[in-house]
C-alpha cells in the first residue's frame, strides 16, 4: 500500500461518458493508491468496462481527467500511457513461444534481442514458469497461459496493470487457483492492479480496495470487510454475498433500529440506514450466516426474539451446510448456513425449528426505485 501521503498511482475525477442516449460512466471520481489491488466490482453493464478502457487509452472520455503516476494522461495515447491490460481471451500468439511471447512488447520498444530474451527468462521464472519460455503456448495449461499473459505485462514495467476478468475463460477449480497466484503476483511485484470483474467472491478474495459500480457510478468504495459487514446502500447489500432480502413497510423506528413488517405479515427488527419513517416502504438484508437455529427457544441467545418455522431443505455446501426454512407466519423462506458438524447436523425436512437473529446483524434500507 501507498506511504501516508503518497501520490496515488491513479486518480480519475469527474470522468464521464455517454454513448448515444445511454450514459456509461456519470461522473466518477476515485483515487488508488500506490501498490495496491483495486477492484471494480459490479453487474454487466454497469460501466466497468467501458471505466476501464478510459484509463487504457482506448476510449476517450467526454469529460473529467485521468492522473497516472500524478501525470495528467486523459489525452495521451494508449502505446504512450505507463499501462498493460490483460484481457479475458489473453490474445497470446500461438506461432512465437512462451519466451517471444512475454518479450513481444520489449520488442516494440526496440530493446534488442538478448535482452528482451534474457529479460523474458526472469520473469518467467518469478511467475513460476522458468523453463518453459521455448515452449508453445498450446502446451501449457490455462494457468500458465494466464501467467504467461501476466508475465508479458509486468516485464514492460507498468505504472498500473489493467485485468478485465481475467478469469472469466477458466473452470471454477482452476479460477479458484488463479485467484490465489494474482494475489500471491501481485503482493510480489508491488505493481498496483485495476481489476475488473463481476464475480464479487474474486473482488473480496483479491482486493485490498473495491468499487461497486452501478449505472456508471460507485454505490461504495471501501474494503472488502467494510462492503460486506457495512453496506452503504441496499444495491451493495444485495449484490456482494449472499443474503436473505426481506421487503415491507417501517412499523416505527427507534433509535438505529427499525421494525418492519414483511409483506408476509412477519415482523422483525434491523438496523436502519438512510432516511426511514414510519410507513415507508423498506427492504432488510439478513445475511445466511447471521441467524441461529435451536430446536427450542431455550436454546437461542437470550434477549433476542424467537421466530418459529419448518425445515424445507438442507443442502450440502462444501464445509457448511445450508439450511432452507419457512416462517411459520408468512410462509417467506429464509437460507441458513451452518457448519457440516454440529448440534444440527440431522436435520429433517418439515421438522419444526426456532431461529433468532441480532438486529444489529440485519440492515435496513428504503426500498428501492425500480430501475435500481
Amino acid at each position: 500500500m501507498a506511504a501516508t501521503g503518497a501520490t496515488p498511482d491513479l486518480q480519475v475525477r469527474s470522468l464521464s461518458k455517454r454513448f448515444a442516449t445511454h450514459l456509461a460512466v456519470d461522473a466518477l471520481s476515485f483515487s488508488v493508491a500506490r501498490g495496491s489491488f483495486f477492484s471494480i466490482l459490479g453487474p454487466s453493464g454497469c460501466g466497468k468496462t467501458t471505466l476501464l478502457r478510459m484509463i487504457a487509452g482506448f476510449i476517450q472520455p467526454d469529460g473529467g481527467d485521468i492522473a497516472i503516476g500524478g501525470r495528467d494522461l486523459a489525452q495521451v495515447a494508449p502505446n504512450r500511457r505507463p499501462v498493460n491490460m490483460v484481457f479475458q481471451h489473453l490474445a497470446l500468439f500461438p506461432m512465437m513461444s512462451v519466451a517471444q511471447n512475454v518479450a513481444f512488447g520489449l520488442a516494440r520498444r526496440g530493446v534488442g534481442r538478448a535482452e528482451r530474451l534474457r529479460r523474458a527468462e526472469a520473469m518467467l521464472e518469478r511467475v513460476g514458469l522458468a523453463g518453459a519460455g521455448g515452449k508453445r503456448t498450446d502446451e501449457l495449461s490455462g494457468g500458465q497461459r494466464q501467467r504467461v499473459a501476466i508475465a508479458r505485462s509486468l516485464v514492460l514495467e507498468p505504472t498500473l496493470l489493467l485485468l478485465d476478468e481475467p478469469l472469466g475463460a477458466l473452470d471454477l477449480k482452476l479460477r479458484e487457483h488463479m485467484k490465489v497466484e494474482l494475489k500471491q503476483l501481485q503482493s510480489a511485484f508491488g505493481t498496483t492492479f485495476v481489476y475488473i470483474t463481476h464475480d464479487q467472491s474474486e473482488a473480496l478474495v483479491l482486493s485490498d480496495h473495491v468499487g461497486v459500480m452501478n449505472h456508471g457510478r460507485f454505490e461504495q468504495l471501501g474494503t472488502p470487510q467494510e462492503l460486506y459487514y457495512s453496506p452503504a446502500t441496499s444495491f451493495v447489500a444485495d449484490f456482494v454475498g449472499a443474503n436473505n432480502r426481506l421487503a415491507g413497510k417501517a412499523l416505527s423506528v427507534a433509535g438505529s433500529l427499525v421494525e418492519l413488517d414483511t409483506s408476509g405479515g412477519w415482523v422483525v427488527r434491523a438496523r436502519g440506514h438512510g432516511a426511514i419513517a414510519a410507513g415507508a416502504a423498506v427492504e432488510a438484508f439478513i445475511r445466511p450466516e447471521a441467524a441461529m437455529l435451536g430446536r427450542t427457544p431455550a436454546e437461542l441467545p437470550a434477549g433476542q426474539t424467537v421466530h418459529s418455522g419448518e425445515v424445507i431443505s438442507v443442502l450440502f455446501d462444501g464445509a457448511n451446510s445450508v439450511v432452507l426454512l419457512r416462517e411459520s407466519r408468512s410462509r417467506l423462506q429464509l437460507r441458513i448456513a451452518l457448519p457440516q458438524t454440529g448440534a444440527y447436523s440431522d436435520l429433517q425436512v418439515g421438522a419444526p425449528i426456532c431461529f433468532s437473529f441480532d438486529p444489529e446483524r440485519a440492515i435496513c434500507f428504503p426500498a428501492r426505485a425500480a430501475h435500481a
